[in-house]
């Protein structure tokens, strides 16, 4: 432990030239607190995004149709083509790599209620697109088999469409029960979701959607067995690229679409989509660490030096030291110890302003998104504490070897 007199030595050292110590300690100041301040702001950027994405299989996969870009077997190129549940039953059957193949429609509708209205997104399908993108049912229930097989004029409804046909209950009320009209047809509210836009969406704002079951909206809009879109996750150990090789193949055969056609089968690969992110994540982080320890490693440099200078201009007092019996030891823990210092000191100021920066963030995007922590963990913050001992230890170490070789005769020599 360091007394007293060692501390106001330490201290008088490095305020004789203040400019120079003031601007050497903001080369570590300014390495932590960027480090701190950007590992803390991505991982919250990650925790937004993948609030957005939290529900949604990252397994998944989809397939729509396109006009096919040539002829085939008869038919022309430029040919239009639905798909049907038929088609479900055939992926399912012939596809094993394939968990869940989910039929939906999708399209726009008019809703209201009493002297409320606007347009609202429609999407229906059956129990098992849940599997694909979780509702999170804020209130009531999600749509189930029964309601499908029933053919239920039964709806689950978006935050939004709750704020405009039920301005009454409020942002946070329950509308469950109540009926509202969608094209001239009413269906009860059995369920609220708590989807949010910004993730992945199907067909539109999941804020804005009214969920029919799949039976009923086909029976309400006379679609017949048409169905427009094809949600699929794919089982554990294959990819969902592989498994929509295999369905656009099983579907060209169906429909008579030559295997090179390039448009009849459109897709969206979220499996592709979510390892993009994660990369573009993980790339990020990389470059923080890079930029972050560039920069400490200058400062480190940095701290090295005005030692070293500190060391030039107390030849004389060093040289005194060692007539009067210090030992080299004694002058290695002095350089030592006043480089380790300067640079816990100047890093613990980054930390600390790096992290009240990171709450106050924190706090203002806490009511949009609370699950987003613009922090960093405990451990990297013991490893950074860590990291700037061992800096400042690296950058006192050749001062301090120069300190040591200083003969009390030399000295006298150069004053």
């Amino acid at each position: 432990m360091l007394d007293t007199d060692q501390w106001e030595e330490i201290y008088d050292t490095l305020s004789r030239n203040k400019t120079r110590t003031a601007l050497t300690a903001f080369g570590i100041f300014w390495g932590i607190f960027m480090l701190i301040l950007l590992m803390g702001g991505g991982r919250g950027m990650e925790n937004m995004l993948a609030q957005n994405f939290a529900g949604f299989a990252s397994n998944s996969g989809f397939l729509f149709t396109g006009n096919t870009d040539r002829p085939y077997k008869g038919f022309p190129s430029d040919r239009s083509w639905t798909m049907t549940l038929d088609d479900v039953d055939r992926i399912r059957n012939t596809v094993p790599e394939v968990d869940v193949c989910a039929p939906c429609l999708d399209r726009w509708g008019m809703m209201s209620r009493d002297n409320h209205t606007g347009y609202a997104h429609v999407l229906g399908h059956k129990a098992d697109y849940n599997r694909v993108d979780n509702p999170k049912i804020r209130f009531g229930r999600a749509l189930n088999d029964m309601d499908d097989q029933l053919q239920r004029k039964v709806c689950v409804i978006g935050s939004r469409v709750v704020e405009l046909l039920f301005p009454e209950l409020g942002a946070q009320g329950n509308p469950t029960g109540l009926y509202l009209s969608l094209d001239s047809v009413y269906y009860q509210v059995v369920g609220v979701s708590g989807r949010k836009a910004g993730g992945i969406q199907v067909g539109g704002n999941p804020e804005s959607t009214i969920e029919l079951p799949l039976g009923t909206m086909s029976r309400v809009y006379n679609t017949g067995n048409t169905v427009e879109i094809l949600c699929l996750t794919a089982r554990e150990g294959f990819s969902m690229g592989q498994v929509q090789d295999r369905a656009e193949q099983v579907l060209k055969r169906a429909h008579y679409i030559h295997p090179d056609d390039r448009q009849a089968v459109r897709r969206i690969n979220a499996e592709a989509i979510f390892s993009m992110v994660d990369t573009l994540f993980r790339g990020v982080r990389i470059l923080v660490w890079m930029i972050g320890l560039g920069t400490l490693l200058a400062g480190a440099i940095g701290v090295s030096n005005i030692m070293m200078v500190a060391v030039k201009e107390r030849t004389v007092e060093i040289g005194i030291r060692r007539a009067i019996g210090a030992t080299p030891r004694d002058i290695l823990g002095m350089v030592m110890t006043e480089s380790v210092v300067l640079t816990l000191v100047s890093g613990m100021a980054g930390i600390s302003l790096s992290v009240l920066i990171l709450q106050v963030t924190e706090d203002a995007v806490a009511a949009s998104t609370p699950g987003a922590h613009f922090q960093i963990s405990f451990a990297l913050a013991v490893g950074t504490a860590l990291l700037l001992a061992l800096l400042g230890v690296l950058a006192g170490l050749a001062p301090a070897l120069r300190a040591m070789r200083i003969r009390p005769v030399e000295a006298m020599r150069e004053e």
